[in-house]
């Protein structure tokens, strides 16, 4: 028994000495700590932001794929889906060989799935990848490894579930950026796009990290230097490849502009950086402008603007999408919430009545949807809509009757689909 133990202490021991750990399930974020609301109401969570990983990995760069795919596979293990998980993180391995969270996070599946052996030889070649142990695998720059290791770490804290307060949440983005901090220490020679990309996720940290800053009223003298950086930030973003980096660098400059009259001066990064005399609808205008012709980005900017409770901007951002587009993708979205919204202050007595045409447009427009590519939800959502227009009597039929067109269109492409093999 001895030996056992004195290699336990050996392994503690090494660990202690490291200055990372590799793989999603030590970090410090709620989706590893024990659940403190009901099963349902945790896997309901889950999903909405494995919806939300899915729609980011449609605008991903391929250097920013595993870090998406690394957290896709946590959330499938934690909603027990044990074979999803391990093939995300295989298939992040397949495609970058060197990817540190990657075979940390198998070690961890294999452990659950209780498959020794698989586990070992993901163990293996971890250790050998850190520089820890000879083998072909060590071939290549650790510190390169090491600093993307950390990268996808710090990504991962900006879709944690769970948080039960501001405060919380405010925590979770500031240990995300953190291990940003800690990974450019590592990046001497990653390449500057690659980093550009890590300015731009570090700079979504602090912009919603200071939005919970101003919803607890904290003090603008704590909140400057953040401020300040952020705006370095967004100012090497600009300079990237990628259209969707520089479209949402732009509508992030125009909101700290705009913010930045909660200050009582102007703070001196907005001075340092050349913006002074920018206008925030000008960063906008440049946003669209770069977006103009990429429907996937345009939804993206239409769904900030909706946020920033600019409706007119994003119907309209909507509209140049629908352009490219033959078929709806947030218009229909966005009426629906302008009139909820509306609804909601007028109950509260602050507001008059909705504006019922924001309805119209978005059962018009479902039902063109419907036309081009029809399916459950759809039938679903145009079903939800007639409801709140309040067509009376025949609401029911009409609902049910798309409930059937739905699950008869689903019928249909569940047939079509190739048996696996």
């Amino acid at each position: 028994m001895a030996e056992p133990e004195a290699a336990a202490e050996d392994l503690d021991a090494l660990i202690d000495d490291l200055d990372y750990l590799p793989g999603h399930f030590h970090l410090e974020m709620q989706l590893n700590f024990e659940p403190r609301s009901p099963a349902s109401l945790r896997a309901r969570d889950l999903k909405l932001q494995r919806e939300g990983l899915r729609q980011e990995l449609e605008l991903a760069t391929a250097l920013q794929r595993p870090a998406v795919r690394n957290l896709l596979g946590a959330f499938a293990f934690y909603l027990e889906e044990l074979d999803e998980a391990r093939e995300r993180f295989l298939e992040v391995a397949r495609d970058d060989p060197g990817n540190l969270n990657a075979w940390a996070n198998l070690v961890h599946v294999y452990g659950r799935l209780g498959q020794e052996e698989e586990e070992e030889e993901c163990v293996a070649r971890l250790t050998a990848l850190m520089g820890l142990a000879a083998g072909p695998e060590a071939a290549g720059d650790p510190q390169v490894r090491a600093a993307r290791c950390l990268a996808e770490q710090g990504y991962a804290h900006g879709f944690d579930v769970g948080c039960a307060s501001p405060e919380e949440r405010a925590r979770v983005l500031a240990a995300g950026i953190a291990l940003y901090d800690k990974a450019l220490g590592y990046s001497q020679q990653v390449p500057m796009e690659e980093k550009r990309g890590w300015y731009f996720t570090m700079a979504t940290l602090f912009i919603r990290l200071d939005g919970i800053s101003l919803e607890l009223g904290s003090e603008e003298q704590k909140r400057l230097p953040a401020f300040n950086r952020t705006l370095a930030l967004l100012r090497q973003v600009l300079k990237s490849s990628d259209p969707h980096h520089r479209a949402v660098a732009w509508c992030y400059l125009g909101m700290l502009l705009e913010r930045k009259d909660t200050f009582s001066t102007t703070p001196m990064g907005v001075h340092d950086y050349g913006y002074s005399g920018t206008d925030p609808l000008d960063c906008f205008g440049k946003a669209i402008e770069i977006a103009k012709d990429h429907p996937s980005i345009l939804n993206r900017l239409a769904k900030i603007f909706h946020f920033l409770g600019k409706q007119d901007m994003a119907i309209g951002t909507c509209n140049m999408a629908l352009d490219i587009l033959s078929f709806v993708s947030l218009y229909w979205q966005i009426h629906i919430r302008a009139y909820l919204h509306d609804l909601e202050r007028a109950k509260m007595g602050v507001g008059g009545m909705p504006d019922r045409n924001h309805l119209a447009c978005a059962k018009a427009d479902l039902e063109e949807v419907v036309e081009v590519c029809p399916g459950l939800k759809t039938y679903l959502d145009i079903g939800q809509v007639r409801h709140l227009l309040g067509l009376g009597s025949q609401w029911l039929a009409k609902n049910l009757l798309y409930a059937r067109l739905g699950l008869a269109t689903r019928t249909e492409r569940n047939k079509a689909l190739p048996l696996a093999s």
